[in-house]
């Protein structure tokens, strides 16, 4: 399947889905997406296949897309789905959401589920994150039909360049990853330049900081948990001040990793009611400032401050910070009660997937789709023409 003219390839998916007389769910078909409480994947029959696809016939659609989700109650995602759902419905394209519950085994089933239901378009939300290995697992499974890998990255260190131009058949919309760990970094630093004497309720000219990381192995945690404190302590020398000190001297990572893989806020709030038996004001070691991977961790940060009495109108404040601007996070800064996030763009995340679906549908490749993209949002990858990136910014609700 390597560097074939995706035009062709599209073409060759759909002529094989008209064959087979079957496709994907409707967009409105609620029923066939989700099953259970736990939110996983129905996986749909040949015969409820087929009958998606003349729905899709009678519709005039020639794109059935499928959305995998590498887990259904990540917060960001939850909007970035509302978004594309709601273009995609304006696009007239038939779709089905599928979620992995993080599972990289039950997403790779999915696929192959869908694929024989006649999905001629995947949407993949990768489980694993930063794995060329599985990028490539999943393009093989693909074959012929084109896939668009989003939000979570495919690999590190130019790895996912070398899978993007193997393949005419594949691209990548997503975030700089590193960007938001640069962009969360310089926002910590200069609030605490200008706060410095106010966030140090220990009085030992230090600043006491906890850092909540998402997934271990995930490449925007891991850049954000590393440039969050490095960009950060890079302001505060250059004003002449020392460096963050991590709370616990014992912890060797300085960070607290949700061992589930889910950047929940109820793993941030445990790490943190927890934190406060031994590191608080009463004994001189209060964590004065926390760094989170996402606004999920820090909803849970400041839930736990909030139940010491902390982070509420005429209280202490702690600074916390996070990523993605959800509306809960933007609640929280206009309460007082959290101080700043980097906006990741759900709506801009959304619309940039949905123009390169309404692209192909158009009968462009995938390259010439994201090149077509004219929304200052966005930006082509300097490395990779198949690759593109949609922007970060800092919010402190001002």
């Amino acid at each position: 399947m390597k560097k074939r003219m995706m035009t062709l390839l599209l073409c060759a998916a759909l002529a094989t889905t008209m064959l087979a007389g079957c496709g994907g769910n409707s967009a409105g078909d609620s029923s066939k997406t989700t099953s259970g409480d736990e939110g996983t994947a129905t996986e749909a029959t040949a015969d409820e296949g087929s009958e998606a696809a003349k729905e899709s016939a009678s519709e005039g659609s020639d794109i059935n897309a499928t959305v995998f989700w590498y887990d259904e109650s990540d917060v960001y995602l939850s909007s970035v789905r509302t978004a594309l759902n709601a273009e995609l419905d304006a696009l007239g394209i038939t779709y089905d959401n599928q979620y992995a519950a993080n599972d990289q085994s039950k997403q790779l089933d999915q696929i192959k589920t869908a694929i024989a239901g006649g999905s001629n378009l995947l949407i993949v939300n990768v489980v694993t994150s930063g794995a060329p290995d599985t990028a490539e697992d999943i393009i093989s499974v693909a074959g012929d039909v084109p896939v668009i890998f989003f939000n979570r990255a495919i690999g590190t260190d130019g790895a996912d360049v070398d899978v993007l131009t193997s393949y005419d058949t594949t691209c990548f919309i997503g975030t700089d990853a590193p960007e938001a760990g640069h962009m969360q970094g310089k926002m910590v630093g200069e609030y605490v330049v200008e706060n410095y004497d106010d966030i140090d309720v220990n009085k030992d000219g230090k600043i006491s900081y906890a850092m909540m990381k998402g997934d271990e192995a995930n490449i925007e945690a891991i850049y954000r948990t590393q440039y969050g404190v490095e960009d950060a302590d890079a302001v505060l020398k250059e004003a002449g001040k020392p460096a963050l000190e991590y709370f616990d001297a014992s912890n060797a990572d300085k960070y607290q990793v949700d061992q589930g893989g889910a950047w929940s806020a109820a793993a941030a709030k445990e790490y943190m009611d927890t934190n406060f038996v031994t590191y608080n004001e009463d004994s001189k070691n209060m964590i004065e400032l926390v760094i989170c991977n996402n606004d999920g961790m820090a909803e849970g940060v400041v839930a736990s401050l909030q139940g010491k009495g902390y982070n509420k109108d005429g209280a202490h404040v702690v600074p916390v910070f996070g990523v993605d601007a959800t509306d809960n996070a933007k609640t929280l800064i206009s309460e007082g009660a959290m101080t700043g996030t980097v906006k990741q763009d759900a709506e801009g995340m959304a619309a940039a997937i949905a123009q390169t679906v309404d692209g192909v549908k158009g009968g462009s490749t995938l390259g010439d789709a994201l090149k077509g993209l004219t929304d200052e949002r966005f930006s082509i990858s300097a490395d990779c023409d198949t690759k593109l990136f949609v922007a970060y910014a800092p919010y402190t609700g001002e």
